[in-house]
């Protein structure tokens, strides 16, 4: 029987739920299988499933290859092939998703500033970007782009960002997820989900420790006073 990866979404709400002593192997597997096709690691997650004995559908294996083409070609600078490829993976996807869209455009864009292409970039910008600025949002970001061509080394100008390995790997995760959904898996890892839910509860139990500090040093330094006022009337 083939163990799809949201059932590692399910084990741990089961786990959540009823406590950790329902952790089994099983649960385990399937969260680390999750995690291992979230990130596009074929090769481990073959080896993974044959140690463990567990079976997967071959088509989210070959859906992983192909997804982990387009986000190395975003890591490697060529956003225009990844847009390609995302189209003939997931057709309507990014005529759908505007957002997305405009973000690996821009990584074009931003690559041929980085490589001093300006009249290419220049060129790309107006063909490409332009269209976009009939949204206020778009456009505050086209303008900051533009920018970028003013600085002799953009990467030291105020508005740097977009070309730091964060706004890479921001795109490249947003891409990752929205390929996952369309393909009816989660956008998260079970991995991620339960990093999540203990930070959650990390700062819950900081939260409520801090109100319980709170209430004992208050009860303590009243009960102090208390003390210092019999001392005074005694004297």
């Amino acid at each position: 029987m083939a163990v799809s990866t949201i059932d590692g979404d399910r084990n741990l709400q089961r786990a959540a739920t009823a406590g950790t002593n329902a952790i089994n192997d099983s649960d385990v597997h399937s969260i680390v299988l999750s995690y291992l096709i979230h990130n596009c690691f074929k090769e481990t997650a073959q080896t993974f499933l044959a140690c463990t004995g567990m079976s997967q559908h071959v088509d989210y294996l070959v859906e992983m290859e192909k997804r982990k083409t387009i986000l190395h070609y975003i890591t490697e600078g060529n956003a225009l092939k990844a847009t390609e490829l995302t189209e003939q993976l997931v057709p309507n996807l990014l005529e759908d998703n505007k957002d997305l869209h405009f973000d690996l455009l821009s990584l074009h864009f931003i690559d041929l500033v980085r490589s001093r292409k300006i009249n290419e970039a220049l060129e790309f910008a107006q063909t490409k970007l332009t269209p976009f600025g009939n949204v206020a949002k778009y456009d505050e970001k086209l303008e900051d782009f533009a920018t970028l061509l003013t600085y002799e080394e953009p990467e030291k100008s105020p508005i740097f960002y977009p070309l730091s390995p964060e706004y890479r790997e921001n795109i490249t995760d947003n891409l990752n997820r929205a390929i996952l959904v369309h393909a009816n898996l989660p956008s998260y890892s079970s991995m991620e989900r339960l990093i999540q839910q203990a930070t959650v509860v990390g700062q819950y139990l900081h939260e409520e420790l801090g109100k319980i500090w709170y209430m004992v040093k208050t009860e303590q330094q009243a009960l102090l006073r208390k003390i210092y006022d019999g001392c005074t009337k005694h004297d």
